[in-house]
């Protein structure tokens, strides 16, 4: 037995998180916390912590606050206000 289509589409919208600040040491905060779950980098820990924290964090994360600068209102980070809102 097949079940009938409603025609109807959901929408899943997940937030994966979004650093305190658009500033750098929050930028590199949060890459860390984000970046060191196994489920995002799927590789042992030992590596994982070398490349987030050798490579990733310290060159990505200013590059990264600069980015959030220039998106960051005074209600914050729109991806938090807005799923907020939501």
């Amino acid at each position: 037995m097949s079940k009938k289509s409603t025609g109807k589409i959901g929408v899943l919208l997940v937030n994966l998180g979004t650093p305190d600040t658009p500033n750098t040491p929050d930028v590199r905060k949060y890459l860390r916390e984000f970046l060191m779950d196994k489920r995002v980098i799927d590789i042992p820990l030992v590596q994982r912590f070398a490349l987030i924290n050798g490579i990733i964090a310290p060159f990505r994360a200013p590059k990264s606050a600069k980015v959030y600068k220039e998106l960051w209102t005074e209600r914050g980070s729109p991806l938090l206000y807005h799923g907020l809102d939501l």
